[in-house]
């Protein structure tokens, strides 16, 4: 059956700013007020989904739409790097930090690796099911979709840029997925309600 995800990312954190890995912090306020102003029309999606952490639920909530919470598109799990910004870790770990960004398949945060990550996002897709799906989630989770789409290598994670507040389409035709577009600003007139393409 031919069927449509349609993922916002989420709003900018602290995090983001300072080029931090993640913990569970939330938006900027400055960002939830903008939101709030879009006035945002609910589109007609069959499914609403989001991931776990505050700042999805945060960005959905200021939306005003109703998602459920959904473990597989939760943030790529950074271990022992958490709360820490990228620019520490290359001065205290900086063989560790060449590692993880050559290396697919390391975890030298003990966490997740890029290659689980992304076998974990391409089995939720399917799961998506017919119809129209949104997911609010994060730009890596959203970067991990493009890849599989476009069965690019591994190392091409690095090469995809999200930047918060964005929307990527995908559409799958019954036979495969297909990049409709991508990272687009989200904007008050933003509907979703384009019909599904089987071609």
């Amino acid at each position: 059956m031919p069927s449509r995800v349609t993922f916002i990312s989420h709003a900018p954190t602290s995090a983001q700013r300072l080029s931090a890995f993640p913990v569970d912090e939330p938006v900027e306020e400055s960002a939830l007020f903008k939101l709030m102003a879009f006035h945002y029309p609910s589109p007609r999606f069959q499914q609403m989904f989001s991931a776990p952490e505050r700042r999805t639920q945060q960005t959905a909530e200021a939306l005003n739409l109703i998602t459920s919470p959904t473990d597989e598109l939760r943030d790529v799990d950074f271990g022992s790097w958490r709360g820490r910004t990228l620019t520490d870790l290359h001065n205290e770990e900086p063989d560790g930090v060449v590692t993880w960004l050559t290396d697919p398949t390391a975890i030298p945060h003990g966490g997740e690796s890029v290659a689980a990550f992304v076998r974990r996002i391409a089995a939720w897709l399917p799961s998506a099911g017919p119809g129209h799906t949104l997911a609010i989630t994060h730009p890596a989770v959203i970067r991990a979709a493009v890849l599989h789409t476009l069965d690019a290598p591994l190392q091409a994670f690095w090469r995809i840029d999200i930047a918060p507040l964005t929307v990527t389409d995908l559409r799958y035709n019954g036979r495969m997925w297909t990049l409709r577009s991508m990272a687009l600003p989200l904007s008050p007139g933003f509907k979703g309600e384009e019909s599904v393409h089987t071609d």
